[in-house]
């Protein structure tokens, strides 16, 4: 393990490809200048470097490199400093790395200008850190067949194999990009017009050299025509809280109990009225929930279907409702990806609801609630102790950061 250091305030962007995939849009606009929102998919990916402390952007450009340069000039306008190094439209990936070495800083970060994925960079950081090793790739491990995987990740979280044509056998992730890596990496790439994940990962592979930060979250691009709908989705951002259900909007039975029946839902002071305000501000209201009395003989799933049925009426009456209801029915011993503290669930919901769990609020009332919402890197909260979700609802949510993945929370 290397001795602690100061973190990258460097980012590279990979930003040159003619994006033939996606034309006839690409025609006259380099892909990443695609807008959504009425802002270019580029723009997106500045503003996080910004709020994750980055400094300074080097962009490396190819095709169309005005159409880019005109939009984000120095980068004054985006609080922070925008460099360029453009080379031949055709050059591959390494090349352009390659040729701008001499712009790099000791240690970066390299993304690609075509995904989205909400970092935490200080987590990746520890994280490369503690795995002492030259480059570290973001890896989505794809459980829901979003994509093709084209590496394998190790049980100590070292990538075994890299195969760019995603046919070996055994395959479980997906590189993402968002490398933190070494400068002199660039050594690796050779004079001959090469891709960079081609000539650099199976070198680094080999010497134990490259390691995976995995993550479920699911990454937004604007690869190709079949991903624009969701990539317009996701970045609509339109707002979504998270509820755990017992404790935060019932009273919560006791230990190894369970709400049977819905008379036997009660619900807490202000929970309704929460609820209310949420619907009324235009977030989305998801609840989830453990649910181990089905597995133990409780009660059935219908006895909970009716639980839910009658709870929602009670919302509906109010002029509210919840969007969805995630249910863990395993029981504790089961090993499932659901039951939290474990955050499944809350992976879910993101994945149905195109939520970008680092700017959605998640509301539980003891510790498997907080250690799954910081797996997942929602901003979590905890209600108990004379604090009620009414007023984490206005203090925390509804207040002047709703939304922000920076305001204070556990």
């Amino acid at each position: 393990m290397r001795p602690r250091e100061h973190r990258p305030r460097q980012a590279v962007i990979l930003a040159g490809g003619r994006g033939t995939r996606l034309r006839p849009l690409t025609d006259s606009l380099p892909k990443p200048m695609i807008p959504f929102h009425g802002r270019p998919f580029l723009e997106y990916l500045v503003e996080q470097l910004k709020n994750q402390g980055f400094e300074r952007v080097l962009m490396l450009l190819g095709y169309l490199p005005e159409k880019i340069r005109e939009h984000f000039g120095d980068g004054s306008g985006f609080g922070l400093r925008v460099d360029y190094s453009v080379t031949a439209v055709d050059n591959d990936t390494g090349t352009r790395l390659r040729l701008a070495r001499d712009l790099v800083d000791e240690r970066f970060l390299l993304m690609y200008c075509d995904n989205y994925w909400p970092m935490d960079f200080d987590r990746m950081w520890a994280g490369y850190l503690d795995m002492g090793v030259p480059a570290q790739v973001v890896v989505y491990a794809n459980k829901d067949g979003y994509t093709r995987d084209n590496l394998r990740v190790g049980p100590d979280n070292l990538v075994e194999v890299y195969d760019k044509t995603r046919t070996a056998e055994g395959l479980n992730g997906v590189d993402i990009g968002f490398v933190i890596m070494d400068r002199d990496l660039l050594g690796l790439i050779p004079e001959a017009d090469v891709n960079f994940e081609a000539a650099v990962y199976p070198r680094l592979v080999a010497d134990r050299g490259l390691a995976a930060y995995l993550t479920e979250h699911r990454y937004y691009s604007v690869g190709d025509q079949a991903r624009l709908g969701l990539t317009e989705e996701f970045l609509r951002r339109r707002p979504a809280v998270i509820l755990d259900r017992d404790g935060v909007l019932n009273v919560k039975p006791a230990k190894a109990r369970y709400v049977t029946r819905p008379d036997e839902f009660v619900w807490l002071p202000g929970a309704l009225e929460a609820v209310r305000l949420l619907k009324r501000a235009g977030y989305l209201v998801l609840v989830v929930s453990n649910q181990a009395g089905i597995a133990r003989g409780e009660m059935t799933g219908q006895d909970l279907e009716a639980v839910h049925r009658a709870m929602r009426a009670d919302l509906r009456a109010q002029d509210a409702d919840v969007d969805a209801i995630y249910v863990c029915p395993h029981g504790w011993d089961e090993g499932c990806e659901c039951r939290k503290p474990k955050p499944g669930m809350l992976f879910q919901a993101q994945r149905e609801f195109c939520l970008d769990l680092s700017r959605t609020p998640f509301v539980g009332d003891d510790e498997r609630d907080v250690q799954a919402g910081r797996s997942a890197g929602c901003p979590t909260y905890l209600v108990g102790g004379g604090k009620r979700l009414i007023d984490v609802v206005r203090s925390d949510i509804l207040g002047p950061d709703a939304g922000s993945a920076g305001r204070s929370s556990l």
